[in-house]
């Protein structure tokens, strides 16, 4: 089974050269605006091989001098390929951790309980499987006494320096580009301490806790003084969540505003990161600013819908002046004119524009993004979590109905642990009041009081599963608000499908890695349905959340059916959550939604009450699911204005996912 296909999506031709530069001269040239040496790998798998590479070769340096190894090692999800790696090293490559001296860069506090600590956490995914000394093993301890953490910050310091100072710091990077927890704000003097957890700093946080609630008030984490005094120190970031704040760290101004631009100032420092992660560095977001470029009709659109923000021209006032002074006069020289690159670029994104997704029968569909043939077609949208659907393409699932094809749902997650405690009352609680009016003998009104009781006087929060009765209950809620939205969209009673994919139900935020038996339940519905066409979830920014998962299980199905003859004849496209919207140069299919449409589209995401105000993981963004679909919506449909095409009230955006047939 291949199982991460997902990281093998190219939205955009990259050129091997603008990463991987062929000499000196070219890299001087590419690199030219990037403040801090740069690694750019094709995955993040790839770059987490060569930072434990690096790592291991230091350790192995200083075991053959007979010294010990001191490095700083962080939480989070960004360094857990890399420890992965590191395990593999040790168990197959006899990689000894004998004279490694590891210091943890920050622990929460107050701690509950230690089980639910970063240092747990690392004993977990790194120190428990390796050969390391528990005895050279330093982290702030998350439970002692307030008036003790003072001179521990102090005493902390100076373990580190009475061991010979820290020789290489791993580090990730927060999406508001805090380093380890030092936020915007923090001077290059800071030293180990305690801060306050406030703001995106406790959003990120949260996910490695039950819920917000559950978020330690404060943190003990080294200072950027701390990281500017280590011997070296290797950045990573994987994914396009984190293109922003590394262009900001790279390319930008040294500021306290952005805590991660110090280590422009550090003497070796580098930056290791996937080619996701590099979006929004010159030399891959705008190769044309550094150097000549491999022009293809992606990068030309990108090209120009950038000049026309720049200039706050539409695409057919652009001048020839306009495209010289801005460094794109290799284009002139291709086409000859900017009207022939105006009128080439704006067809091609007005194709785009469908209003019949599905494809319009009997129909000249050359220029459409969708075939004609066959009608109707037998659709399967599938949605990573019960509401992914109507979020993320509610207008466009609504007029696939309406235009009479055979559309399946398939929520390949339950859901369970989005709901809130108090969603499981109310409902317990309703159930009760039925039984105890048709049925008070009943074992559900017994196990409906009992929950209640459970969940009112008895829960603690303390790092373990949820009970299987109560996520029973949470399951249940989504389940009946996902029919209810699908019902109220148009979709068949018995064309709704819940997969409950196995890696998902721990019972915890944490969840299991995608296995066989997930991709062979995804397997068995496509072979049942033979769809002719599917819409999945392309929300790659980030590498580890649920969604990527639920995609590798679909792309690895698909993998294993694509020889089947009508798998050969069905197009894939991909839909983006509520938080992204597919950049202009990308999409590929354009479903404009009209004012009543969206009115409409609401009141199916509304039907997930559970995931209103009250539910868990709303994530960084304050606004509802609702709010936050209908601004993207309307986003990407005022950019197609501004570009000169037809103004619409909203749109809903796909890009196409080239199935990867064996030559």
């Amino acid at each position: 089974m291949k199982t991460n296909l997902s990281s093998q999506i190219t939205l955009t031709r990259i050129p091997l050269r603008y990463y991987r530069p062929e000499n000196a001269f070219e890299h001087s040239v590419l690199t030219r605006l990037e403040k801090i040496p740069t690694n750019i790998y094709e995955s993040a798998e790839e770059g987490s091989f060569a930072i434990a590479k690096e790592i291991a070769t230091q350790i192995r340096k200083k075991q053959d001098i007979g010294k010990p190894f001191v490095i700083a090692l962080p939480g989070g999800r960004s360094p857990l390929s890399v420890y992965k790696e590191l395990i593999r090293m040790h168990k197959e490559e006899k990689l000894s951790f004998r004279n490694v001296i590891a210091f943890v860069e920050y622990e929460f506090y107050p701690l509950a309980n230690p089980s639910a600590g970063n240092l747990a956490r690392l004993k977990e995914e790194l120190f428990d499987q390796v050969d390391i000394d528990p005895a050279n093993i330093y982290c702030p301890d998350g439970s002692m006494p307030k008036d003790a953490i003072l001179d521990f910050c102090r005493q902390y310091e100076e373990t580190i320096q009475s061991v010979g100072g820290i020789d290489c710091m791993l580090l990730g990077i927060g999406n508001s580009s805090n380093i380890m927890f030092n936020v915007g704000g923090t001077t290059i003097s800071s030293r180990t301490r305690m801060v306050l957890l406030e703001g995106a700093s406790r959003k990120e946080a949260a996910r490695t806790f039950p819920s917000l609630e559950n978020v330690p008030a404060g943190i003990i984490t080294m200072g950027i003084s701390t990281m500017m005094n280590a011997r070296s120190v290797i950045l990573m970031a994987w994914g396009e969540d984190k293109a922003s704040i590394v262009a900001k760290t790279v390319e930008g101004k040294v500021s306290d505003a952005v805590p991660s631009s110090y280590l422009q100032n550090h003497a070796n420092a580098k930056v290791v990161i996937d080619l996701s992660a590099a979006y929004d560095l010159t030399r891959i977001s705008h190769p044309w600013l550094v150097t000549s470029c491999e022009w293809d009709n992606k990068l030309i659109r990108r090209a120009i819908v950038w000049l026309c923000q720049l200039t706050d021209k539409p695409i057919l006032k652009l001048t020839n002046k306009d495209y010289s002074e801005h460094g794109l006069g290799e284009l002139l020289a291709l086409y000859g004119s900017a009207y022939n690159v105006n009128i080439k670029i704006f067809n091609d994104i007005q194709h785009t524009i469908t209003g019949w997704p599905g494809g319009k029968p009997n129909a000249d569909d050359s220029n459409r993004p969708e075939r004609a043939n066959p009608y109707p077609k037998k659709v399967i949208v599938f949605s990573p979590h019960p509401d992914d659907d109507v979020i993320s393409m509610g207008g466009t699932l609504r007029r696939l109905c309406d235009q009479h094809h055979d559309v399946h749902v398939a929520y390949e997650t339950s859901g369970n642990i989005a709901v809130g405690d108090e969603e499981v009352i109310r409902y317990c609680e309703y159930l009760r009041d039925v039984c105890e009016k048709y049925s008070p003998d009943s074992a559900v009104k017994d196990k409906a009081n009992e929950i209640i009781n459970y969940l009112r006087y008895e829960k603690v929060e303390n790092g373990e599963p949820e009970r299987k009765d109560v996520l029973f209950m949470k399951g249940t809620i989504r389940r009946e608000e996902a029919r209810h939205g699908c019902r109220y969209s148009g979709v068949k009673d018995d064309h709704v499908h819940f997969l409950d994919l196995p890696f998902y139900e721990t019972g915890l935020v944490k969840k299991n890695d995608l296995s066989e038996a997930d991709k062979d339940i995804v397997k068995a519905l496509l072979l049942e349905i033979k769809p002719d066409q599917m819409f999945v979830a392309g929300d790659l920014a980030d590498p580890h959340g649920t969604h990527k998962v639920c995609l590798d299980a679909v792309l690895a199905a698909i993998d294993e059916v694509k020889d089947e003859e009508w798998m050969k004849n069905c197009r894939v496209w991909m839909y983006r959550g509520a938080w992204a919207e597919w950049e202009m140069d990308h999409i590929e299919m354009a479903v404009p939604i009209s004012p009543e449409e969206l009115r409409f589209k609401r009141n199916a995401i509304l039907k997930h009450q559970s995931q209103a105000e009250s539910a868990p993981y709303l994530g960084d963004d304050e606004r509802l699911f609702w709010q936050r679909a209908e601004d993207r919506n309307r986003a990407t449909a005022e950019l197609y204005k501004e570009l000169d095409l037809a103004s619409y009230e909203a749109i809903e955006a796909f890009v196409q996912y080239m199935i990867p047939f064996d030559k």
